[in-house]
């Protein structure tokens, strides 16, 4: 007897690879998931294909938040963000009023060597004043004057992520006597992390403050007048976080008669206005938020950039989650 077939079975379709956005500083980049579709953008051109399809974002390696957050309205399908900083706090403010759940991963540990490098590159110059030569050389004066060294001075790094765990390494051979602060208390390979409530009795005993922390509601203003009002005489601040961390209207008037000094990466506003005071500021050294851009960043965010969208197409769990 015969045998029904019984209901025809549709073909298989195989599902449509889901869309990638990546900056176009990286469209060499081999070794990718082929289950995803990929798209490169620099942030000025038209969009590469429609923002709707897009389900990972990696966007354009600029400063400007406006450009990044651009297309973000128009990404209804977006299920995850890699920032290419480690700093993402207008990113997340920008996501935080998108329906639905976003993952915004960083770049944790990606800068560090590069940003910890530039502030030992601050310290240095600060203390040995360096940028009081640059300017006597400019006007063809030689000027001797005696500044203060780095070694054996006492060090005070705020934010003990992997920047300031990495300032610390490159600290060492100078015989710093390096205070450690976190939101937390805790212990390191190193030694002691003291929490953010000790702050106003630790800053009173360094020579150098260094504020690497991230950027959050509690530590907005985290540097206060308070705070700077707690530092001996002569205090080197030195800003490679954010430029909100510190008070600036605060700072302006420590430096301005030169009680404290600062090297700023740094500042808030960002950029620094022509005219601002703190442009004429005695002791005050300004770099223009460069401390995470070196060659050597390029490969690091490369490997990031893989390994996080290998877990993507797995549908594993992403590194470096800062949201939700």
């Amino acid at each position: 007897m015969a045998v029904s077939p019984g209901p025809r079975r549709a073909p298989d379709v195989p599902a449509t690879p889901r869309q990638v956005w990546l900056p176009t500083q990286f469209t060499n980049l081999a070794d990718l998931p082929e289950n995803l579709r990929y798209a490169h953008w620099d942030g000025r051109s038209p969009f590469p294909s429609d923002p709707a399809d897009v389900q990972f974002y990696v966007p354009p390696l600029v400063q400007d938040l406006g450009t990044i957050s651009r297309p973000l309205a128009r990404m209804t399908r977006l299920r995850a963000v890699q920032a290419l900083s480690s700093g993402t706090d207008g990113l997340r403010a920008e996501l935080a009023r998108l329906p639905g759940r976003i993952t915004l991963c960083n770049a944790d540990g990606v800068h560090a060597p590069s940003t910890a490098e530039l502030a030992l590159t601050l310290i240095l110059a600060s203390q040995r004043g360096i940028p009081g030569f640059t300017h006597a050389q400019d006007l063809g004066i030689w000027k001797p004057e005696v500044f203060p060294s780095l070694y054996g001075g006492s060090v005070l790094i705020v934010g003990y992520g992997a920047v300031g765990s990495a300032l610390e390494e490159l600290l060492v051979p100078f015989g710093c006597a390096v205070t450690r602060v976190g939101r937390t208390a805790r212990t390191s390979p190193r030694g002691p992390v003291h929490p953010v409530s000790r702050l106003p009795e630790l800053v009173a005993d360094a020579d150098v403050v260094v504020l690497a922390t991230a950027l959050t509601p509690e530590t907005h203003h985290l540097v206060d007048a308070g705070l700077l009002t707690a530092m001996r005489d002569g205090t080197l601040v030195v800003n490679v976080a954010r430029g909100a961390v510190v008070d600036t209207d605060a700072l302006v008037e420590e430096v301005r008669g030169a009680r404290l000094r600062a090297a700023l990466d740094v500042t808030d506003p960002e950029p620094l206005p022509a005219g601002h005071p703190l442009w004429e500021a005695p002791g005050v050294l300004i770099t223009p938020h460069v401390g995470a851009f070196t060659p050597t960043m390029w490969p690091r965010l490369e490997a990031l950039i893989r390994r996080q969208l290998l877990r993507f197409a797995a549908h594993e769990e992403l590194d470096h989650i800062v949201a939700p």
